[in-house]
């Protein structure tokens, strides 16, 4: 490990997130963008090596021109002086995620639609590297990540090298390059490894995640490396039933010893694995062996001919006879072997490691585990195969589904939408529209402003979501001057209420608004009130008294 904790000035290591043969691999911090990267150290022991030092750059070379969605990005390239010894390093892609290795480890078991999906993301990945000129050479499940939006990422092409690079065989290297597991038959025997080489490790990739076991397995490295070279695997169908024919056929083709019998491209085996998802016959003939010859035809006289007619008669004999007898042996089979039968235990409630404890007590072994949402305890069994008190032989597998906790949904955008197209999509969702609440804005009545939870969340299905509601800003209309009917009649289309006061008066005839407030032209609430004057006549004023005229005539003096 290096001992600076920022590197180039750039770099701010945090946790370390794995370690292989030959380097370490860091979360960091880009100070510089902002942003996670992964960054992977040669280690310090290895550094002084020129030879591991090298390997190191190549495959900062190979990878650093590679541009695909299912191979792991690498950004920038240095090396961190500490002491005496010049460290590289790689920065990479973060990946939040988990590897397949740690996902198998788990003991869960992949539905075969979703390895085959995964497959077709590492194939991908190594058509892409392929027309670049670079093999992988080390395809295995620690290699590959899953996002955790499903997405394939394939890592570290630590010992890929350029395809026109003729000298890079295994006996020069005087190592096993790759691993024992998915290591193809020409590495085995120390030939040079080709494009095919890579399909032949995705073929073994494929059948541990159908049958969550290697293809091959032994207790040292050269006895595996001789499987692969010597014996063929047995078919996936074989190991778990639910496995299909067109799998099957895939997988065993990948696998053919002889490279000239596999897909001779990533590309032609991703082809073959998308017909075998949707369900579709696939081109694979699966060829194990390593070669495919005829004899040639001897030349034969008729006595020959002959002779080797009643040859032929007394083999077809022999093998009736030989077929009778297995016939029959399979036909009373059953009757001379133990049938003893014992009770399937409940293992309903209990984890996958308690369940292993209780099937061995009760002479089973756990099968399959499968996931399933469920509002029973995450991680503990819901349902189980045979069935609890079932009577099965002694060393049967019970398969179990555990549950995952409540199904989950995503909180959809609904932000800006109408309220009830909001709702549509949260009932699409498997979510429930709770409370509204009224927010004065711009926007126009019932538009969603805001949702809580917020958008892109994970939550239980079947959760409330609360939102932010426009209550709407509307502009008053002037009605000064209409009728009393047709003024309210303007409001109310405007979605405001109306309150009429009156006022006499005999300037306007009765029943026209002489008045409103709020004035017309500004903007208020939507569902605010709008207090309107009706102009009511006035009561006729009362007539001025006069002065009557005198009669009398004017006296004189």
């Amino acid at each position: 490990m290096v001992n600076s904790k920022v590197l180039g000035d750039r770099y701010e290591l945090a946790e370390l997130l794995g370690q292989g043969g030959m380097a370490e691999v860091y979360r960091a911090r880009d100070l510089r963008l902002g942003r996670n990267v992964a960054v992977k150290i040669l280690r310090t022991d290895l550094a002084r090596d020129p030879s591991f030092e090298r390997r190191f750059a190549r495959e900062a070379q190979a990878c650093a021109g590679m541009n695909h969605p299912n191979v792991v990005a690498v950004f920038d390239t240095g090396s961190q002086v500490e002491g005496d010894t010049t460290i590289p390093y790689i920065v990479m892609e973060y990946v939040d995620g988990t590897t397949l290795k740690d996902l198998l480890l788990t003991g869960r078991r992949l539905l075969p639609q979703r390895a085959l999906e995964i497959t077709a993301g590492v194939l991908g990945a190594l058509e892409y590297s392929h027309q670049q000129g670079i093999i992988h050479r080390d395809i295995k499940p620690a290699n590959i990540m899953l996002t955790r939006t499903g997405e394939v990422k394939v890592m570290d092409f630590g010992i890929a090298r350029a395809l026109d690079d003729a000298q890079a065989t295994m006996t020069q290297a005087s190592t096993v390059m790759g691993t024992a597991q998915y290591l193809s038959p020409e590495q085995g025997r120390g030939e040079t490894a080709d494009a095919r080489s890579d399909v032949y490790a995705t073929g073994c990739l494929l059948y541990e995640l159908l049958t969550s076991r290697p293809p091959f397995v032994g207790d040292t490295t050269a006895s595996v490396v001789y499987q692969h070279v010597r014996e063929n695997p047995i078919p996936p169908s074989q190991i778990d039933p639910e496995v299909s024919a067109p799998a099957d056929a895939v997988v065993l083709k990948a696998m053919s010893k002889n490279p000239e019998n596999r897909y001779q491209t990533a590309g032609e085996m991703r082809s073959d694995v998308l017909r075998a998802v949707d369900g579709e016959p696939v081109r694979a003939t699966p060829v194990m062996e390593q070669t495919t010859a005829v004899a040639p035809m001897a030349a034969y006289d008729s006595d020959d001919q002959e002779r080797r007619r009643k040859i032929r008669g007394y083999i077809a004999i022999g093998v009736g006879v030989v077929g009778a007898l297995v016939l029959g042996f399979f036909l009373i089979k059953p009757l001379l072997v133990n049938t003893v039968t014992y009770p399937v235990p409940d293992l309903t409630g209990q984890t996958v490691a308690q369940a292993t404890v209780l099937l061995k007590d009760a002479k089973f072994e756990l099968g399959t585990v499968t996931e399933a949402p469920s509002d029973a305890v995450p991680q503990t069994i819901i349902s189980q195969t045979p069935a609890i008190g079932a009577e099965a032989k002694a060393g049967s597998a019970i398969n179990v589904t555990i549950s995952t906790g409540p199904a989950k949904a995503i909180v959809p955008a609904i932000k800006n939408l109408s309220l009830d197209e909001a709702s549509r999509l949260l009932s699409e969702a498997g979510l429930k529209l709770g409370t509204k609440t009224l927010l004065e804005s711009d926007a126009p009545v019932n538009q969603v402003l805001d949702s809580d939870p917020a958008e892109g969340t994970s939550v239980d299905s079947g959760s409330v979501v609360n939102v932010t509601i426009s209550s709407g800003a509307v502009v008053v209309p002037d009605v000064r001057g209409a009728t009393q009917a047709d003024a309210i009649a303007e409001l109310e289309s405007s979605g405001f209420r109306v309150l009429v006061t009156k006022s006499k008066t005999n300037e306007v005839p009765p029943g026209t608004v002489v008045k409103q407030s709020p004035i017309a032209g500004v903007k208020a609430k939507n569902g605010s009130t709008v207090t309107i004057t009706v102009a009511e006549a006035a009561p006729a004023p009362s007539p001025t008294p006069t002065t009557p005229p005198t009669t009398a005539p004017p006296t004189t003096p």
